[in-house]
């Protein structure tokens, strides 16, 4: 909130990246805050949307770049193996409407198998950037009319208990972060899986 629309930029970037925020929806929580403390909804949205897309082409290039063994790397084989059964049949609707749709459902999955299962760069972009814009407009919009109510019942509710609300999220996000840069190197010190692991090996 103290860095304002750059620290929504870069928690969006985040929030739509590898690494895990604790708090699932953490941009769009954060886009809600900042336009019902008047901060500029359109720079906030803006701000949102490009961090997010950001985050969105670094998800989708490591997929792109590691192929199907990102996937093993990044998540459980049975999902995975749901989950690119999914993108091979859907491939740009299904990037669409994982950016579309609100928490918990899972983003980074998403957007990690279109990069390895071939789903363009272009593509890729359009789609996401379209969803993401309606997405974050339409929250910054209601944020405009409902933004202050929402913090009202925030204030209501949480009262006495905002800082230490805040110090938790602080350490899930720090410890967040630290499992990510762990479970980065880790990696990089085992050999490689082939490229084109198959996903329906056991």
């Amino acid at each position: 909130m103290g860095f304002g629309t750059l620290g929504l930029f870069a928690v969006s970037v985040i929030d739509s990246s590898i690494i895990p925020l604790p708090v699932p929806g953490s941009t769009d929580l954060l886009l809600i805050l900042l336009v019902a403390h008047r901060g500029d909804p359109v720079f906030a949205a803006v701000a949102a949307i490009v961090g997010s897309v950001l985050g969105g082409y670094l998800t989708w290039a490591t997929g792109a770049k590691g192929g199907e063994a990102a996937l093993h790397r990044h998540l459980p084989r049975r999902f995975g193996r749901r989950l690119s059964a999914w993108v091979e049949k859907r491939g740009v609707v299904a990037v669409t409407i994982s950016a579309l749709l609100p928490p918990p459902f899972p983003l980074m999955p998403l957007l990690l198998a279109a990069g390895a299962l071939g789903v363009s760069r272009k593509r890729f972009l359009v789609s996401f950037s379209v969803a993401r814009t309606i997405r974050y407009a339409l929250i910054a919009w209601l944020a405009a009319i409902y933004g202050r109510a929402v913090v009202r019942a925030f204030r209501h509710y949480l009262a006495g208990w905002s800082t230490t609300i805040m110090w938790i999220y602080i350490s899930l996000v720090v410890a967040g972060i630290l499992y990510g840069l762990w479970k980065f190197r880790h990696q990089r010190r085992q050999p490689g899986m082939p490229h084109g692991a198959a996903l329906s090996t056991e």
